[in-house]
């Protein structure tokens, strides 16, 4: 969840400080493993192209950079200097000469590109829910890509389905609150169920589509997944008036107590995977 609305980084919910760049590192650890799964079924391999699309600090980028490795080359885009930042030095010190990345707007991705010769494949995780033109971002991406080459995407449908066992209505309010915050941006937390018409218009074909659905509970890694999130962005949504403190010292709360009790568990956000494949 890395990618603003606006060259402005503020318009990104979650900043760009060391809190989100820590939660982004962590989420990625625990979410790298269905990266990997699904960069193998798109045949990702040694001298490939890759253009990854609302790159963030780089965590993915990274991986990426390392499968493809110096026979190929890793394009990240962001529109936040400061993980560009990240992940220029980054790069520079794990000796990643084929990883690069730039700062721009991901709508505006066949300007960025100009100099660039087409990809072969590109990544796009917890992106488009953000954007405010999905259909220009995707547009752009298949003006990227040779004929032939694959589209990974992650991301939400039916983020309601984030919920607490047993129910709490706090926690589904303060999620209700999420899913506005981001709608006011010009975000879509539903916007998975719109990515096979917008990919099919861009000339694409869905070759594969599943959906991860994970259970967090107090004695699992997972867990701190949505623990984190909500320590971070519960208290912004205080500052821009989503919910009242009380309402967000009642879900920390409740979180914790999910935390030290084996009976209690958290249904995280389900994320749908995607591998389109652009037509000749």
């Amino acid at each position: 969840m890395s990618q603003r609305t606006h060259s402005n980084e503020t318009e990104y919910v979650l900043g760009t400080g060391a809190d989100e760049l820590e939660r982004l590192a962590f989420q990625h650890r625990l979410w790298c493993d269905a990266a990997h799964h699904a960069w193998r079924m798109a045949k990702i391999r040694m001298g490939h192209r890759v253009l990854d699309v609302g790159c963030g600090p780089g965590f993915a980028s990274y991986d990426l950079a390392q499968l493809v490795t110096r026979r190929g080359c890793v394009v990240g885009v962001d529109e936040s200097p400061r993980f560009i930042e990240y992940l220029n030095h980054q790069a520079s010190g794990r000796h990643l000469p084929q990883l690069s990345g730039r700062v721009g707007d991901v709508h505006e991705l066949p300007i960025l590109l100009a100099d660039q010769q087409p990809f072969d494949f590109a990544y796009v995780r917890w992106l488009l829910c953000f954007v405010r033109d999905p259909n220009t971002v995707v547009a752009g991406i298949a003006k990227s890509l040779k004929p032939g080459g694959a589209v990974v995407i992650h991301d939400y449908f039916a983020y309601e389905s984030m919920t607490v066992a047993p129910k709490s209505p706090v926690h589904d309010r303060v999620v209700e609150a999420t899913m506005q915050s981001w709608r006011d941006r010009g975000g879509n937390t539903d916007i998975a169920g719109e990515l096979p018409r917008l990919f099919a218009e861009n000339g694409f074909v869905c070759e594969h589509l599943t959906n991860h659905a994970r259970i967090a509970r107090g004695d699992d890694t997972m867990f701190h997944w949505p623990e984190l999130w909500w320590q971070i962005y519960a208290p912004k949504l205080v500052t821009m008036g989503y919910i009242t403190e009380t309402e967000c010292h009642e879900l920390l709360a409740l979180v914790g107590k999910i935390g030290n009790d084996p009976n209690r568990f958290i249904h995280c956000p389900t994320v749908y995977e995607f591998v389109f494949r652009k037509l000749a």
